[in-house]
C-alpha cells in the first residue's frame, strides 16, 4: 500500500461479495469506494483518480469488459483489475488485449488479491508522479524546460542567459565534461533576437587539423587537391546568427591566429581566395579546460582568449547541485520509459542515497545515462540501482571535498522540496508525510529558505 495512492473503486452488483471485499480491504490500509454497477461508477469518475479500479465481469446493465472499453477512453493509464466466476482463458485473454491490468477468478486467495492491487496502486503513483512531472516542464519557460534544477547555480545561470541574450557579444561557456554546455549555448541562442536565424554547431576536438581551416572559412573550388567545388565554412553558414565553437581550447594554434582575426575584422576569406566575405555572427565558446593556464602554458593565445571571453558563464558540476539530482533522475526516468516504451518508474526510497552519495564524474551525462539503464534494466529493483552504479564506479562514495554534513543537508532540502511540490504547498500533508511536527518543520524550511508560497 502506498500513501495517498491506496484508493480502490470496488465494482460488483452482488452485494454481500461487495461488502465482503470492501472490508476486508478495508483492513489491509485501502480506501474503498463501493458501486452496485459500472454506469453509477462511471459517473463519478476522473482521469485524476489516484487508485485503481477493480471490477466484477458478468454485471446487468453494463459488463466488466464493456466497463474496461469507457475505461480506456477515459484514462488508458487507470490500472483495471478484472473478477469474475465464469472466466475462462479465452476472456482473460481478451481482457488483458483490451488493456486489464490483471484478471482474477473467483474464487480468488485474498493474498493474491491484495498482492494484485498493490502492484497496480503502485503503478498508478508512478504514472501519476510522471504527469505532474511533465505538467511542472509544461507550466515552464522554454528555458526552464531546458536547464532543469532549482540550485542556486542554476537559478543563478538562467538569469544570467536572460540579461545577455539580446546583446551580440561574445560568450565562453566554463564547465565539466557532461554538464550541458551545449544546453546552455542553445537556451542562449533560443532566448536571443537571433532565435529565427541558424545555430550551428562545431565540435572543435573532432576536426583534423589539416580541414580546420577549410570547415570555418571555407574554400573555393580547386583550392586545392580535391576542391572540386567551392565550400562554404561555418562561420559564413551561421551567418545572422549563432556559432558555436564547443571544446575551443583544442584548436590548433595557426588557426586561432585567423580565428581572431575574423572576430576583429568581422570577415573570413575562403581558401585560395582573394575577396573576403563579410559576416554577421554571435560566437559561443565552451570549455572545460582553464584557458588561462593554456595561455601561460603557449597552448592557447592571450589576444584570442581575451576575445571571446567578454562574458563568461560557469555551469556548476552535479556534485555542487545536491538537490536537483533526483528531480534530474525522475526527469530522464519519465523521458527513457517514453522514448523504449517502457513502464513508468520509481526509485526505491533507499535508493535515493546512492544518488546522492554517488560523486557523479561524468554529471549530468552520466546521470542520463544511468537512469536510461534503470529503465531498461531486468533486475530486481532493490538491487538495481546498486548494480548500475556498482559498475559505473567501485567506489560510489564521493571522492571530492563534499562532507557527510553537506550531503545530508542537500538530501533534507531535496526530500522537503519534493514533497512541498507533491503537496503544492499544504503544509499539513507535507507534515503528514515527512512525520514532523509543525515547528520542527518551519525551523527546516527557514533553514534551507524554502517558503510554502513558492509551490502553492
Amino acid at each position: 500500500m502506498i500513501d495517498g495512492f491506496n484508493e480502490v473503486w470496488l465494482v460488483d452488483d452482488d452485494a454481500d461479495m461487495r461488502a465482503a471485499t470492501a472490508q476486508w480491504l478495508e483492513l489491509a490500509g485501502y480506501q474503498v469506494r463501493s458501486f452496485p454497477d459500472a454506469l453509477t461508477a462511471l459517473g463519478k469518475l476522473d482521469h485524476n483518480m489516484s487508485g485503481v479500479i477493480v471490477s466484477d465481469v458478468k454485471m446487468p446493465k453494463m459488463d466488466g469488459l464493456d466497463f474496461l472499453t469507457r475505461l480506456n477512453a477515459l484514462d488508458p493509464d487507470l490500472p483495471v483489475v478484472l473478477v469474475t466466476a465464469h472466466g475462462d482463458v479465452q476472456m482473460a485473454v481478451e481482457a488483458i488485449r483490451q488493456g486489464a491490468y490483471d484478471f482474477i477468478e473467483k474464487p480468488f486467495e485474498p493474498d493474491r488479491m491484495l498482492d494484485v492491487i498493490q502492484r497496480a496502486c503502485e503503478k498508478r503513483r508512478l504514472i501519476m508522479e510522471n504527469r505532474e512531472l511533465r505538467r511542472r516542464l509544461e507550466g515552464t519557460s522554454g528555458i526552464e524546460q531546458r536547464l532543469i534544477g532549482n540550485c542556486p547555480g542554476i537559478r543563478r545561470l538562467r538569469d544570467e542567459i536572460l540579461d545577455i541574450a539580446d546583446t551580440d557579444a561574445p560568450v565562453l561557456i566554463l564547465g565539466e565534461t557532461g554538464t550541458g554546455k551545449e544546453v546552455v549555448a542553445r537556451c542562449l541562442h533560443e532566448v536571443s533576437s537571433r532565435s529565427q536565424a541558424k545555430y550551428v554547431a562545431v565540435n572543435c576536438g573532432a576536426i583534423p587539423e589539416n580541414m580546420f581551416e577549410s570547415e570555418l572559412f571555407g574554400h573555393e573550388r580547386g583550392a586545392f587537391t580535391g576542391a572540386d567545388r567551392r565550400r562554404i565554412g561555418r562561420f559564413e553558414y551561421a551567418q545572422g546568427g549563432v556559432l558555436f565553437l564547443d571544446e575551443i581550447g583544442t584548436m590548433p594554434l595557426p588557426l586561432q591566429v585567423k580565428v581572431l582575426r575574423s572576430l576583429q575584422e568581422r570577415e573570413v576569406l575562403r581558401i585560395g581566395s582573394n575577396e573576403p566575405q563579410r559576416i554577421d555572427v554571435r560566437l559561443i565558446s565552451a570549455t572545460n579546460t582553464d584557458l588561462l593556464a593554456e595561455c601561460a602554458a603557449g597552448r592557447f593565445r592571450e589576444d584570442l582568449y581575451y576575445r571571446i571571453n567578454v562574458i563568461e558563464l560557469r555551469i556548476p558540476p552535479l556534485r555542487e547541485r545536491g538537490e536537483d539530482i533526483l528531480l534530474l533522475f525522475d526527469y530522464f526516468i519519465a523521458q527513457a520509459a517514453t522514448t523504449y516504451n517502457r513502464q513508468p518508474q520509481s526509485l526505491l526510497p533507499a535508493d535515493s542515497g546512492l544518488l546522492m552519495a554517488h560523486d557523479w564524474p561524468g554529471n549530468v551525462r552520466e546521470l542520463k545515462n544511468i537512469a536510461e539503464r534503470y529503465v531498461l534494466s531486468s533486475l530486481p529493483e532493490d538491487r538495481r540501482l546498486q548494480a548500475i552504479l556498482g559498475t559505473s564506479n567501485q567506489n560510489p562514495l564521493p571522492t571530492n571535498a563534499c562532507s557527510l554534513q553537506e550531503m545530508l543537508r542537500h538530501f533534507e532540502r531535496t526530500l522537503l522540496e519534493q514533497a512541498l511540490t507533491k503537496h503544492q504547498g499544504e503544509i499539513q500533508a507535507v507534515m503528514e508525510e515527512l512525520k514532523l511536527p509543525r515547528r520542527t518543520l518551519n525551523e527546516k524550511l527557514t533553514r534551507h529558505n524554502l517558503e510554502r508560497k513558492d509551490y502553492i
